[in-house]
């Protein structure tokens, strides 16, 4: 007989837990407070627990040391309405099992709680895993995104080299700073080197230093990266540039955590951890012996993907915004939102640069408007011009072109919720397309859409539409 405890004060989310759950093989038990969900715990011993992150007398993350107390082997499972990529990580890296956004979908919950139901019969440890970016911020709630924060929380307090992959503005640098920032190298130094940046000639001495007169110029003794961050953790962006000299040293450093500077004999010991990156097929580059094999091995001891924005155009508008009142300080621009029209227009673009491109094009918008909504005339006129993402291109859960061609696509992919991709899919272009045709009007929308105006707000921000602009009535109350 197994117990699941579920800790929320939504009586609509324990009813969920009980109607889903509850049987011969499985007692729910429910609680709405910390302090109840905390006696339940040591009272009950539940074999799965299950916690809001926001309860009325504290925080679920605030829950979480005292319920791992009571036995650190319980899979515990975060869920949340307020999900970001900090706390996604922050929860994983704290030890919970799972880490789940509502509104829940069931069938994901129920593989996810069964999961935890069979971890507990094993008598497993629960993945350690996830989040908080501090002020580098991963900004993104699609199910995509949520899988690299978990992987990062789950990676970041192990002492192994990472490579991390994925094209050219997908955000690589930002990743390795989150796994430097939830490490427990975190006190110690974090420096940087981009291996294409810098000359040939010059890269060996930036690396790991040289010694006076080993070189026309070197008028005194220079410390290199690895020896500057002893302790602590080097980025090496695009390694697969690194020259084919350099990089039998770097095999070397990787195995023996020693090397001598550039015209020197002396032995320099140091403890470093590498996270490497690079957007080159780096496979095809051992295949034609441009990179060495066993070091191709040696980064790769963990790699995390950097997925192409558009794998998650869902994150789009989210991604937009964030930019949006990040230049508006920056620039001293009073804007406030942008238009349906131009974000639809975001949402469909292919992003061949990726969040790079995206930036650059919100700060161009924002400096072509006029008045306080960035309209789709003033997006870059490349990007308008450009075709968007066809329909049998996009990723499942992001089409908005013809629903059959989407529901081939799911189809053909094997994907297993086609059900609510689909819903996802049809509610992108409808409740845009209703909020233009009211004006903005939540409160006329929810009536022609047939349901009320939270469940309204909830779907727009569960797909990150965020409608920013609050239209009153003549009364003053919100629409």
């Amino acid at each position: 007989m197994s117990t699941l405890l579920v800790i929320d004060d939504e009586e609509s989310v324990c009813y969920s837990f009980r109607r889903v759950f509850a049987s011969e093989q499985v007692t729910v038990l429910t609680a709405g407070t910390c302090a109840e969900g905390l006696k339940l715990a040591r009272e009950q011993t539940p074999t799965v627990i299950v916690v809001d992150l926001q309860l009325p007398d504290g925080s679920g993350m605030d829950l979480l040391p005292q319920l791992r107390e009571l036995d650190a082997k319980r899979p515990i499972i975060m869920i949340t309405a307020h999900g970001t990529t900090q706390t996604a990580i922050e929860a994983m890296k704290s030890g919970v099992f799972d880490y789940l956004i509502k509104p829940l979908d069931l069938e994901r919950l129920s593989h996810v709680v069964e999961r935890a139901f069979d971890a507990a019969r094993l008598m497993n440890v629960p993945a350690t895993l996830p989040t908080d970016v501090a002020s580098d911020q991963i900004i993104g709630r699609s199910p995509i995104m949520q899988e690299m924060c978990k992987a990062i929380g789950r990676i970041a307090p192990q002492n192994v080299n990472v490579l991390i992959r994925g094209e050219s503005g997908t955000g690589k640098e930002l990743v390795a700073r989150a796994l430097y920032h939830h490490s427990k190298r975190n006190d110690k130094p974090f420096l940087a080197i981009n291996c294409a940046a810098i000359p040939e000639a010059l890269l060996e001495s930036e690396l790991f230093g040289h010694e006076k007169g080993a070189f026309t110029g070197a008028d005194r003794r220079r410390i290199g990266k690895f020896e500057q961050c002893d302790g602590g953790t080097l980025f090496l962006d695009e390694i697969g540039d690194m020259p084919a000299a350099l990089q039998a040293k770097m095999l070397r450093i990787l195995q023996e955590q020693r090397f001598e500077r550039l015209g020197g004999n002396e032995v320099v010991q140091t403890q470093v951890r590498v996270l490497a990156a690079t957007n080159q097929d780096l496979e095809k580059l051992v295949e034609t012996g441009r990179f060495r094999k066993d070091l191709y091995y040696r980064l790769k001891v963990v790699t995390i993907r950097c997925p192409p924005l558009r794998e998650h155009l869902n994150d789009v508008a989210e991604l937009a915004h964030y930019f949006l009142y990040r230049f508006d300080r920056e620039l001293g621009i009073d804007l406030q939102s942008i238009a349906p029209e131009a974000l639809e227009l975001l949402e469909h673009y292919s992003w061949p640069g990726n969040v790079r491109e995206l930036q650059s094009a919100v700060k161009q918008a924002m400096l072509n408007a006029s008045g306080q909504i960035i309209l789709r005339e003033f997006l870059p006129v490349e990007l308008q011009n450009q075709p968007v993402t066809s329909a049998s291109a996009l990723p499942a859960g992001t089409m908005s072109g013809d629903l059959s061609n989407l529901i081939d696509h799911l189809l053909e992919s094997g994907e297993k919720d086609i059900h609510r991709k689909a819903v996802e899919a049809v509610e992108r272009i409808l409740l845009p397309r209703v909020l233009r045709e009211t004006h903005g009007h939540q409160a006329q929308a929810s009536e022609l859409l047939g349901i009320n105006r939270a469940t309204l707000r909830h779907k727009l921000r569960a797909l990150g539409l965020g409608f920013d602009k609050v239209v009153t009535d003549e009364s003053g109350d919100e629409q």
